[in-house]
């Protein structure tokens, strides 16, 4: 899978520095993976959910949440949003 983009987790550890190492983890991993589909995506992220069209991550022990479009047939995964939990509770980014 190619990441798009690695700046969004950047500018997100910049902020939350103890969200790096684990961001930097799910990066690696991810761009190693070859997921077919949502199900593939699940045998190595069992905690990711589907949210509409957005695909939720648990990041540094369910402290943050990243959100991402993935589209599994272009083998892409769009980064949307890096977000303390507080803030995807409150649930802006489901606006988009």
């Amino acid at each position: 899978m190619h990441v798009i983009s690695e700046k969004a987790l950047r500018e997100f550890w910049a902020t939350y520095p103890d969200a790096e190492a684990p961001l930097r983890a799910w990066h690696r991993i991810v761009e190693h993976s070859t997921w077919q589909n949502f199900a593939d995506l699940r045998a190595t992220y069992a905690s990711a959910d589907q949210v509409g069209k957005f695909t939720i991550f648990n990041i540094g022990g369910n402290k943050y949440r990243l959100i991402a479009h993935i589209h599994f047939n272009r083998q892409k995964v769009f980064v949307r949003h890096v977000l303390p939990h507080k803030q995807y509770t409150a649930g802006a980014w489901k606006e988009e």
